[in-house]
């Protein structure tokens, strides 16, 4: 189907016309699309923009991707369908490793995915044959590589779940999740957890990464300067600014309805009157 451009949901409806094709191909599973349609749903609670919130975390992802001597990107299928191409291109900006992981892993659909990736231009893709386990993980997302996510300090793990991210934390490892729910597990145990749309928030590290890269002392200034529980304190602060906004609105917008109809029936009074 194509989708004009005119229509107000067009970002959304080509984000979920990715994923539906990429399921057809079986890189996306079922679990995907679900969880596709709950980040959604809160993308419409944050207006479907990015944060001034989610935009200083991006920064102090991007300062610590930087400083990091073993960055690693995690990618999974939806991130694979949604944003192969920019994660390439961030993963190269940094420089970064890239490892496919996976909780419904199958040995086929990784491979897949590592097509895709290699087929946006990355190399050296690990995922398939891992030699390393996450502790502390029962699933089949403790399966990684030691010179991938297993052996990184800083580990970027978009559109994440929570036992995983919980149990890289528990490693050591600075780990910065992109996940549009803030009450998530993985939000709230990442160190850096962006609350942004996957593809706004990869494009927006890669833009800090380039700024950052030429002024090492502004990037260490970040990293000093950024506070988790304030940034996320800071996101509840916009969303209740946001969700009151819409409040006010729809209050005046039924005061406005009122108005008019009282006008209207004025109108009407007047020309009863004068005929």
């Amino acid at each position: 189907m194509t989708i004009p451009r005119s229509h107000p949901r067009y970002e959304s409806l080509v984000r979920r016309g990715r994923l539906v094709r990429a399921w057809k191909r079986g890189i996306v599973v079922p679990e995907g699309l679900v969880a596709q349609g709950r980040g959604e749903a809160w993308d419409y609670l944050f207006g479907e923009g990015t944060s001034a919130p989610a935009l200083v975390a991006e920064r102090a992802a991007a300062a610590h991707l930087l400083a990091a001597s073993r960055p690693v990107i995690s990618v999974n299928g939806n991130v694979a369908a949604l944003a192969a191409k920019e994660v390439v291109q961030l993963a190269r900006a940094i420089p970064a490793g890239i490892e496919v992981n996976l909780f419904h892993r199958t040995e086929p659909r990784v491979k897949k995915i590592v097509r895709i990736l290699e087929g946006a231009g990355a190399r050296n893709v690990l995922g398939p044959r891992p030699n390393a386990r996450i502790p502390g993980i029962e699933s089949k997302r403790a399966l990684s590589h030691r010179d991938g996510i297993f052996g990184a300090d800083v580990v970027l793990v978009p559109l994440e779940d929570g036992d995983r991210a919980e149990a890289l934390v528990r490693m050591g490892k600075i780990v910065i999740s992109v996940d549009l729910n803030p009450l998530s597990r993985t939000s709230q145990r990442a160190t850096i957890p962006i609350v942004d749309e996957l593809t706004r928030a990869i494009l927006n590290i890669k833009k800090f990464v380039e700024e950052l890269k030429t002024a090492p002392a502004e990037a260490a200034r970040v990293r000093r300067a950024y506070r988790r529980s304030g940034n996320l304190a800071a996101v509840f602060s916009f969303l209740e600014w946001r969700l009151g906004g819409l409040r006010r609105s729809l209050a005046g917008g039924g005061k406005a309805s009122r108005t008019k109809k009282r006008r209207r029936t004025t109108r009407r009074a007047v020309v009863r009157q004068r005929q």
